[in-house]
């Protein structure tokens, strides 16, 4: 099921899955902003039947107003093409006033230039709006599990769960497939989901150089063109790399796992010793 066709008109509704992870999801409140009165109310149906509390709201300008009144929620849903105030122009005047709700943007713009802006500008991830609900919802859980164990938090709350998940540990680095999380020496390291599928790529395959074109196709699936002369992708995995660099870099100045090999790809540093799975 895709939330929006190409023409903005809402697909068929994906039936719920109401008892996978639906624990997690309830106590939830998610405010959507979308101009789009179908989207938002297609949207608010799908979380409800995952036991979410949802407000839907028609413009920034309006999500302003309701937290400037008090209100708040767990998570935002935001679109950025809203009349003469954009999602991106409402995120910022969000952080001026100090709420740090955080941010997922849902959108038809798949350009880099906009994902690079929103995720720069604070969101947390910035998904296509023709992925599928079910794509959307992992999302939005990730972002929920890693508000709940932000940096900083006890390890053995993450590792020592009874879920039988293969998590895979290499050298520093602790990847935790089922939830898309990412600690490097024990810290929870902030990465969007698509951030923490390259580096997912790239250390398993750890001291094997990765191309360009393979990095770009776990972003925009196979066989996508971006660009002039078919070479924007590198552009696009540069620009990924840079930020998921400087996001392991805040919790170790001295990381320096990913490594380019010029005009072909990247590889994760080889390890000298351990590797394997908890």
């Amino acid at each position: 099921m895709a939330i929006v066709t190409g023409a903005g008109e809402v697909s068929p509704a994906e039936p719920p899955r109401r008892n996978e992870g639906r624990g997690m999801m309830e106590n939830v409140h998610i405010l959507i902003v979308d101009d789009d009165s179908i989207i938002r109310e297609t949207l608010s149906m799908n979380f409800e039947d995952q036991g979410v509390s949802v407000h839907g709201l028609s413009s920034g300008e309006a999500l302003l107003e309701h937290l400037k009144g008090g209100e708040t929620g767990d998570l935002i849903l935001l679109d950025w093409k809203m009349g003469q105030f954009s999602g991106l122009d409402t995120l910022r005047e969000m952080r001026r006033a100090g709420h740090e709700i955080p941010v997922i943007f849902l959108t038809s713009l798949t350009d880099q230039i906009y994902e690079e802006a929103a995720l720069a500008t604070g969101a947390l991830d910035f998904i296509d709006k023709s992925r599928s609900f079910s794509i959307l919802l992992h999302r939005v859980r990730t972002v929920l599990a890693g508000r709940r164990n932000p940096i900083g938090a006890d390890m053995s709350a993450v590792v020592d769960d009874d879920a039988g998940t293969a998590k895979v540990r290499i050298g520093h680095l602790l990847l935790d497939p089922e939830v898309g999380r990412a600690y490097w020496q024990d810290q929870l390291v902030p990465l969007t989901l698509t951030e923490f599928q390259i580096v997912h790529a790239l250390a398993t395959e750890a001291g094997r150089d990765t191309r360009y074109r393979d990095i770009y196709d776990l972003v925009h699936g196979d066989g996508f063109h971006a660009g002039a002369a078919g070479d924007g992708y590198r552009a696009n995995v540069r620009g990924f790399i840079k930020r998921i660099r400087r996001k392991f870099e805040e919790i170790d100045e001295t990381f320096s796992e990913i490594e380019n090999y010029p005009g072909f790809g990247y590889r994760w540093r080889a390890q000298d010793t351990g590797g394997g799975v908890s």
